[in-house]
């Protein structure tokens, strides 16, 4: 109940936010609840309009369709239900793992861009002076460089609204952000402040329908899919936030289908996408909720405000805008992502360039999706990497690989080997020490045979051995093809009928000594 008198006034203002007509906000508000709380997985989580999702949300319409009109709310509903099948499906088939997908400098620097944006979305209703750019970021200044058409009296509205909230931020009873939309409301109903306002807010309850432009799905498709995943962060980063503090499980497949419900019935019932809420879910937790019923109970509470909620009509947008910066005020922290910077340069340029391209791409997921892009980038590039020590002892050339032997990689291992010999025609045997490999793909198998095989025709024999026990079924299976001995016990491949002399103890670097230890004689 607590957490539904915080919901309703926030509800109303992140669907301004999203561009739909705020009594969509509050469909969403009473439907997502009630169905994410038969499935989730955390006792805690909140599930409803939040300011990130509705920010996408406004992303993904705003530049092709009217914003507050009912098509942008059919478009909004069309979205959410492509945002709840897509996440229900992930959970259905337990690829709950994707919310793992996106490292935390992406993760932390969306997050910052998102909050910039999120509060700058909001200067203009604070100011009483609308911009006319689609990114929040240059509406905001259009807003400021205007200080002749401002408002003061909405500005001190907002202001105290703002100040209300932040002060009783954390509170068991939620109170600031209760006062602050009540008093703010009691101020034009009673005292007759001329102010911006929601407008029209419909009595009645929502019904179910499909009656949606379902010939936009194509074109929204991709823009689902990435809200699906870019907002499922937040619940996921509650959930398990809390699973940790009570020390209980979390399941993310879950919490997939939990949220893909919440989303397919917000859809249905006229509300646009939702996600999870830290601020509410923090208050619900500290107001002593312990099931997922207590998401249940907040969207009944919702729900039966709607046949009496125009009396919320005479909200002023001001004090809405007051209650979406404070809500993220605690996120506007660049510490997450300049720290970043201390421990890999690399991670930060990530972080970095997520941030600037949100903030020059707003409003929309462009800036995370380059971030994971660049991201994965990068990886690929280290993974063909493969580092190689090396050493001789009498004839023989020992090489020991460091990584992945993988299609990408393999290739180096093969140059490096006959470059050695080729600068040292005296040897006449070589070794490779493969303990330090985590995996060995087929490529990077078939790369191991081609060198034993050519090798041993030029008289050069080769012997494998530290072979790593997720490896040893693909290296036995490929190297059954040719006529090479194979030692499951010792780990050890020869790519000759007759093994090559062990390598004494004494010869192999004393810091991997334990690593590599030689085959016993009988192995040999």
């Amino acid at each position: 109940m607590t957490v539904a008198l915080v919901l309703v006034p926030q509800a109303i203002a992140y669907a301004l936010l999203a561009g739909v007509p705020p009594v969509h906000g509050l469909y969403a508000a009473a439907m997502a609840p009630i169905l994410a709380g038969f499935v989730g997985s955390s006792p805690y989580l909140q599930t409803g309009p939040v300011a990130l999702t509705s920010l996408l949300t406004f992303g993904a319409l705003a530049p092709s369709i009217p914003q507050g009109t009912e098509s942008y709310a059919a478009h909004a509903a069309l979205l959410a239900i492509i945002v709840g099948i897509t996440r229900a499906l992930i959970g259905i088939v337990r690829g709950g793992f994707v919310a793992y997908l996106m490292s935390q400098p992406v993760v932390a620097a969306f997050t910052l861009s998102a909050s910039v944006l999120i509060a700058s979305s909001q200067i203009p209703n604070l100011l009483g002076v609308k911009g006319s750019s689609t990114n929040p970021l240059v509406a905001a200044v259009q807003a400021l460089v205007q200080p002749g058409g401002w408002s003061s009296l909405g500005l001190a509205v907002g202001l105290a609204v703002l100040g209300i909230t932040l002060r009783q931020a954390g509170q068991p009873a939620g109170a600031g952000a209760l006062i602050g939309s009540v008093g703010a409301l009691l101020l034009v109903r009673l005292g007759g402040l001329d102010l911006a306002v929601v407008g029209d807010l419909p009595n009645g309850i929502p019904l179910p329908s499909l009656d949606l432009p379902w010939s936009a799905t194509p074109s929204l498709l991709l823009s689902g899919i990435v809200i699906a995943l870019v907002g499922f962060a937040e619940p996921a980063s509650i959930s398990r936030q809390y699973a940790s503090a009570d020390r209980t499980h979390w399941d993310p497949d879950k919490e997939f289908i939990g949220q893909g419900l919440a989303n397919l019935g917000s859809g249905i019932f006229g509300g646009y996408p939702v996600g999870g809420s830290f601020s509410r879910s923090a208050l619900n937790r500290l107001s002593g909720a312990r099931t997922r019923w207590s998401g249940v109970i907040t969207g009944l509470a919702v729900l039966a405000t709607l046949p009496v909620v125009s009396v919320l009509s005479d909200m002023p947008k001001a004090a809405l805008a007051g209650l979406i910066i404070a809500a993220v005020v605690p996120l506007l922290n660049p510490d997450p992502m300049w720290r970043t910077r201390m421990f890999s340069k690399p991670q930060f340029a990530i972080g970095l360039t997520t941030f600037v391209v949100s903030l020059a791409a707003a409003p929309g997921a462009v800036g995370v999706v380059a971030g994971v892009a660049m991201a994965l980038g990068i990886h690929l590039w280290r993974e063909l990497r493969l580092d190689m020590e090396v050493w001789v002892t009498g004839d023989e050339l020992h090489v020991r690989p460091q990584g992945v032997l993988y299609f990408g990689s393999a290739p180096n291992l093969e140059t490096r080997i006959l470059g050695e010999l080729a600068d040292q025609p005296s040897l006449g045997r070589v070794r490779l020490h493969l303990q330090r490999l985590g995996r060995v793909d087929l490529t990077g198998a078939l790369v191991l045979r081609a060198i034993t095989r050519d090798l041993a025709r030029a008289d050069v024999p080769v012997a494998i051995q530290g072979v790593q026990p997720q490896c040893q079924r693909l290296i036995e299976a490929v190297f059954s093809r040719d006529q090479v001995g194979y030692t499951r016990h010792a780990a050890t491949v020869h790519a000759t009928d007759v093994a090559p002399d062990a390598v004494p103890a004494a010869q192999v670097p004393p810091k991997d000594a334990a690593h590599d230890s030689p085959p016993r004689p009988a192995d040999a």
